[in-house]
């Protein structure tokens, strides 16, 4: 077979052809610098600096068990191996589609035992039937099909041996093969994304619930410290009434508030180990696993002095989320490229290799070999609109994910801007509430005094107690308010998932 060389240029040239758009990155407007969340000049309050972001920024908090907690849950939340599953099921699916770009070869081998019917086909060529015909113009003479007069056939059984190799390869004219590949590669790496999302999310959530675990013991330990003061309180009424210096009523005021603080434990004792369960399970353990681990109270970690969030423009560079929607909006569009292919022809060169027999004895010479080669053409003429409207929904697919692109660009900064807001207000608002927590103490001594002198009544004493308790409970509350804000801040940054792959890089979009 001679081969015409002069038309190689031409096919590679149609090989190189792609249709469909090629992806660009979302070009995005430079956003504003990040908020002064306050002066450096405050004291005892975090500063948010233009520095980079600390990829492990949980060690910021300097708690051992924090840190511990959260390395653990990257190797054994479930929630991320979840993801990690899902980002090898894409790698597998890269594999398959990559493989379209490749010939095809089969090997094949077989044996059959047959037998022709004498009234079939083999019967229009001269034998079968209850006598040999004429129809071939050669019935009973060389080049006739011979009869068995036993079996009234056409041939008797024979035995039939093969083996060989096929081969199929389509040409990707119009690229639909390279638009499909790329489409799965970039489902690849938004699937990547959502794994460093979730490890992001994960890390989050620890520490979330490990600070309010905190905070929880915290405010138990100040509930008993209340109680302990109200039962010496009753105990001291109940000495004044037996002298005449206090009423019946002073002493059942006394009661109902010991009771009233002695109700709060219970309640908080629960939200202790709910927490303690929450942070079991994003390590991946049974309930009340982490027990005997996390059950001995521990002040609330503070936030560093400086909190470095970066600068505004790296966000779309770090955040996963956003890495993962420009990923698939990488995919939509190369899915176009796709679906516009299918409305050219399918070139497919073919070929197959054989060596056939009736006697195994000769499957070894020359004259049992056969082969096949060729080109096919598949042109689509109707298809019922099936195509137009499978490429109306692969661009309505693309608008869909370039607007959930946008949309996901304008949360995350939302998400900063919140969070910065919240974090620098929060801390103003712990400041006043220590304030008031020492302002109610000294209100609290002071009417203790001048009930013990006989100077007030024990109303005085109970509001003032209630107002420390009030004041005390707030201000924790807002103590681990101001630290759960701080790891929001850096969940909304995307801080964290750059410590499991390395320093983070902004990924070249791949063009065609």
């Amino acid at each position: 077979m001679r081969i015409d060389y002069r038309w190689i240029p031409f096919v590679a040239f149609l090989s190189a052809c792609t249709v469909g758009p090629n992806f660009q990155r979302p070009a995005l407007q430079t956003p504003a610098p990040w908020p002064e969340t306050q002066s450096t000049s405050e004291a005892n309050r975090s500063v948010a600096v233009p520095e980079p972001v600390d990829p492990q920024w949980w060690n910021s908090f300097g708690d051992p068990v924090l840190t511990e907690l959260v390395t653990r849950a990257m190797d054994s939340n479930l929630d991320i191996k979840v993801a990690a599953a899902r980002l090898l099921e894409s790698r597998a699916q890269l594999g398959q589609t990559k493989a379209d770009e490749l010939p095809t070869l089969n090997g094949n081998a077989s044996y059959t035992r047959e037998l022709q019917s004498a009234d079939g086909v083999i019967g229009l060529l001269g034998g079968g039937g209850s006598s040999a015909t004429d129809t071939n113009g050669l019935g009973g003479r060389q080049g006739g099909v011979p009869t068995s007069s036993a079996a009234q056939n056409a041939l008797p059984p024979f035995n039939l041996y093969q083996y060989g190799f096929d081969a199929s390869w389509e040409l990707d004219l119009w690229g639909r093969v390279r638009r499909t590949t790329e489409s799965a590669s970039a489902t690849v790496e938004a699937q990547n994304e959502a794994r460093h999302d979730a490890i992001v999310s994960t890390a989050a959530e620890v520490a979330r619930d490990y600070l309010n675990l905190r905070g929880t013991q915290e405010k138990l330990r100040i509930t008993r410290e209340n109680l302990a003061f109200a039962e010496r309180t009753v105990q001291l009424t109940e000495e004044r009434a037996k002298h005449g210096l206090a009423t019946d009523l002073d002493v059942a005021n006394a009661q109902s508030q010991a009771e009233s603080n002695a109700a709060d434990i219970p309640q908080e004792e629960q939200q202790e180990a709910k927490l303690i369960n929450a942070i079991g399970v994003l390590l991946g353990e049974y309930p009340q696993a982490l027990a005997a681990k996390l059950s001995p109270p521990s002040a609330v970690p503070m936030a560093p002095p400086r909190v470095p969030v970066g600068l505004s423009s790296e966000l779309a560079h770090r955040r996963p989320d956003i890495r993962e929607a420009e990923a698939q909006l990488h995919a939509a569009t190369a899915s176009i490229g796709a679906a516009k292919a299918d409305f050219f022809p399918k070139i497919t060169l073919s070929g197959s290799v054989a060596i056939q027999a009736t006697q195994f004895t000769n499957l070894g010479s020359w004259g049992a070999r056969s082969y096949s080669a060729g080109p096919s053409l598949s042109l689509p003429i109707f298809e019922g609109g099936r195509l137009r409207a499978t490429l109306a929904l692969r661009e309505a697919q693309q608008q869909e994910a370039a607007i959930t692109y946008r949309k996901t660009v304008l949360s995350a900064f939302q998400e900063v801007d919140d969070a910065l807001t919240g974090f620098a207000a929060e801390q103003r608002r712990r400041d006043r509430l220590e304030a008031s927590v020492q302002a109610s103490k000294r209100a609290l001594d002071i009417a203790n005094k001048r009930y013990i002198r006989g100077l007030s009544n024990y109303l005085d004493v109970l509001t003032a107690q209630k107002a420390l308790l009030t004041a005390e409970q707030q201000w924790v509350d807002s103590t681990a308010t101001v630290s759960t804000n701080l790891v929001a801040l850096y969940k909304a940054l995307g801080g964290g998932w750059d410590t499991q792959d390395g320093a983070y890089a902004a990924l070249p979009a791949k063009q065609e």
